[in-house]
C-alpha cells in the first residue's frame, strides 16, 4: 500500500485542490497507486448498488497529445468567453485571474501529465429528464471525488475537467468506448503534486449558502 500523508478526515477533504502548476510532469506515477485509488472509490454510493462505472486511464503519448488536442480545441474557445463578473470583495473575484492563469497551463501542459484517467459510466442519458439525469450522475460523481481524496491522500492530485466532452465521439473512436453505452463523466490528469502543503481555501460562507425550511430563510 502506498504510504499516506497525515491528514485527519476534515484536513484530507479541506486540502483536495484542483492542481495544475503544482503537477509534478517529471515524476511517473505508479499503476498499483492509481489501481488502489480505485480500490477506494468503489467504496462510494451508488443508485440501487448499480456500479455501472468504468476507468479508463492513458498513458501512451500520442493517445495523451490527441486528447490534449481535442480539450484544446474547446478550452481556447472557452477561456475567452469566460468573464464571470463578482463583487470586488467576492473571493471569486480575487482569485479570478489566478485560476484563469492555472487553467491556461493545464491546458499548455495536459499531454505531458503522466496520466489521464476518463472515468465513464454505462448507459447515456442524453436528452433524459432531470431525474434521470441527477439519478445517473449521482451514481458516477462520488466515486470520482472518492479516488481524487485517495490521490490527495498519496501525494498525487489532480483536476476535474470536461472541455474535450465537445469531442466526446473522437475519444471514445481513439479508445476504444463504445459511444452508444457508454457516457464519459471528465477527463482527470493525474500526476504527484509538487509538495503536499495545500492549504484551505477561501469560500463563500456557509450561512450565505444555506436555506433554512424556505429558499431566502437563513
Amino acid at each position: 500500500m502506498a504510504p499516506l500523508l497525515n491528514l485527519d478526515p476534515d484536513q484530507l477533504l479541506m486540502t483536495t485542490r484542483s492542481v495544475r502548476k503544482r503537477l509534478d510532469l517529471e515524476r511517473p506515477v505508479e499503476r498499483e497507486v492509481l489501481e488502489e485509488c480505485v480500490d477506494v472509490a468503489l467504496q462510494a454510493p451508488t443508485g440501487s448498488n448499480n456500479q455501472g462505472w468504468q476507468w479508463v486511464f492513458v498513458t501512451d503519448p500520442d493517445k495523451k497529445q490527441f486528447i490534449a488536442d481535442r480539450y484544446n480545441d474547446t478550452f481556447r474557445l472557452y477561456v475567452q468567453a469566460q468573464r464571470a463578473a463578482y463583487d470586488a470583495d467576492d473571493t471569486r473575484a480575487q482569485r479570478a485571474d489566478a485560476v484563469r492563469d492555472s487553467a491556461i497551463y493545464l491546458a499548455d501542459h495536459l499531454h505531458e501529465v503522466p496520466v489521464m484517467l476518463i472515468p465513464c459510466h454505462m448507459g447515456r442519458v442524453d436528452g433524459a429528464d432531470s431525474t434521470t439525469q441527477a439519478g445517473y450522475w449521482g451514481s458516477i460523481l462520488p466515486a470520482v471525488w472518492s479516488f481524487m481524496l485517495a490521490l490527495r491522500a498519496r501525494g498525487l492530485g489532480s483536476a476535474w475537467t470536461t472541455l474535450h466532452l465537445p469531442k466526446e465521439r473522437e475519444v471514445d473512436e481513439l479508445l476504444g468506448i463504445p459511444y452508444d453505452h457508454v457516457t464519459q463523466a471528465g477527463l482527470f490528469p493525474i500526476a504527484y503534486t509538487k509538495g503536499t502543503d495545500f492549504k484551505v481555501a477561501p469560500r463563500i460562507p456557509g450561512r450565505e449558502v444555506s436555506h433554512w425550511d424556505a429558499w431566502g430563510t437563513r
